[in-house]
């Protein structure tokens, strides 16, 4: 029978439909918050899609993660004006993989053609992958991202209103053998289950904090690793609710613990010789000349992009001294606390890790701003400011790497960006930034609990 990933082609897909005599297959694609969206699908109709594609409501980039629509906030691709229509969209054959827990079923990634494709998350990134391509370069990339486990169900979490959830473990037991062993059959499980659906972890550890895992998935090409940290988010969370449990990838859901970050690691490879465009033995830490333009594009860039990266009104809680989250646009060699961290290696391993991202972020989005950034760096020749040596966190950096403060003002400094809209296209930022607008004012139409507690009786 034929192994799902080595679909390419249309023909191919429809030779493993008819193989296992499915009567219907599953078609999803990603919005702007990086949520999963999508339907089963009749044999028949997506035999038809694989060769004229199909039609896909536009609300998925109209709305929020909550389903709510945009409105009031310069939206203009779609909303009421244009009452909501259907969308081209292209099935991706070679994105075809088997959902484990659903026998023989098969999933297909999609993408937004025709005018929704100039604001699609997955479309921008390979703008940026065109980009790359056009300069000369393959580009590689890992995710890892840190999110929590708890021993709890959609409908007991919001019984408890989100409070006094139980996570699966205990206290601080960060790179537990203890704790991996004793729950050595969900580790083994989740690991089969990437390694199944192809999104495969090169490394599963405890982190800091009750209950806590990091993983990093294995290294890809760049296109593939946002594909596969999407579907692994997704399906993360979908295999721990069909235990009885939860997985949260939010930026920071405690005032007691770190938030959760999304760092993400990238190479670069000249494809006329295959060889690193990242590493030289001959310069300071491997360092070549195309790495340092690439790491202060990242660095000019990272305040006006930092919205791609934090797109939450919660991300903004990690983004503080302390809690293993950058708050300037940093660089140093080997170093966490700054916010790019270059790696020195060999020809294979020379790469900089964007240490800036949360886990909650839309990693197609995440990935074009950190890549994107850094071949601006490349094809102005920038360099980068001074290397950070200590601890970041206590000194005192220009006052132009600082990073904004609110998911408002990011969102105004992406507008603002003439490089992101080179990079991106006027279309994507000005409906990125408006959708970032709305979860900010969202966001502010409700009182928190701080707020009750610092002022209900004193004020």
């Amino acid at each position: 029978m034929m192994n799902p990933r080595d679909v390419k082609t249309a023909e191919d897909a429809r030779r493993i439909v008819e193989e296992r005599n499915l009567t219907h297959v599953k078609v999803g694609l990603f919005d702007n918050d990086g949520v999963m969206r999508g339907k089963y699908m009749s044999r028949e109709k997506f035999f038809s899609s694989l060769e004229g594609g199909f039609a896909f409501c536009d609300v998925v980039l109209g709305w929020d993660s909550c389903d709510q629509l945009y409105e009031n906030v310069g939206v203009s691709f779609t909303g009421w004006h244009t009452g909501y229509p259907d969308a081209p969209v292209r099935v991706l054959p070679e994105s075809c993989r088997e959902i484990p827990f659903e026998p023989g079923m098969l999933l297909f990634l999609c993408d937004f053609e025709g005018d929704a494709a100039a604001i699609c998350p997955r479309n921008v990134l390979h703008r940026v992958l065109d980009k790359a391509d056009a300069m000369g370069f393959d580009a590689s990339a890992a995710f890892e991202y840190e999110f929590f486990l708890f021993n709890e169900t959609p409908h007991s979490a919001r019984a408890k209103n989100y409070r006094n959830l139980e996570p699966i473990t205990p206290g601080f037991f960060g790179y537990s053998m203890l704790r991996n062993s004793v729950h050595s059959e969900l580790y083994l499980e989740l690991m089969a289950l990437c390694e199944k659906m192809d999104f495969p972890i090169e490394g599963l550890h405890t982190e800091t904090g009750p209950g806590v895992l990091e993983a990093a998935l294995a290294v890809d090409s760049a296109g593939e690793a946002a594909d596969k940290a999407a579907l692994f988010k997704t399906f993360t969370k979908v295999w721990a609710q069909r235990k009885e449990m939860m997985a949260t990838f939010m930026a920071k859901w405690s005032n007691d613990y770190p938030g959760q970050s999304g760092h993400i690691h990238m190479s670069l490879r000249h494809k006329d010789t295959g060889r690193s465009a990242f590493y030289d033995p001959d310069q300071a830490m491997n360092m070549s000349k195309l790495q340092r333009h690439f790491v202060a594009g990242q660095q000019k860039l990272m305040p006006e992009l930092l919205v791609m990266m934090a797109q939450t009104v919660n991300a903004y809680s990690r983004l503080i001294p302390g809690f293993w989250a950058p708050t300037d646009a940093t660089w140093g060699c080997e170093n966490r606390t700054t916010a790019l961290r270059v790696i020195p290696g060999s020809d294979k391993s020379q790469r900089v890790e964007y240490r800036l991202g949360s886990a909650d972020a839309n990693p197609y989005i995440a990935l074009a701003a950190a890549l994107g950034s850094g071949l601006y760096g490349i094809e102005q020749a920038l360099e980068p400011e001074e290397m950070v040596a200590g601890n970041a966190y206590e000194q005192q950096h220009p006052q132009h790497l600082a990073l904004p403060q609110t998911l408002s003002d990011a969102a105004a400094m992406l507008r603002r960006s003439e490089a992101a809209r080179a990079l991106f296209g006027s279309a994507f930022v000005d409906h990125y930034a408006a959708t970032r607008d709305w979860e900010a004012r969202e966001f502010r139409k409700h009182i928190t609990d701080w707020e009750l507690q610092r002022y209900f009786e004193i004020i």
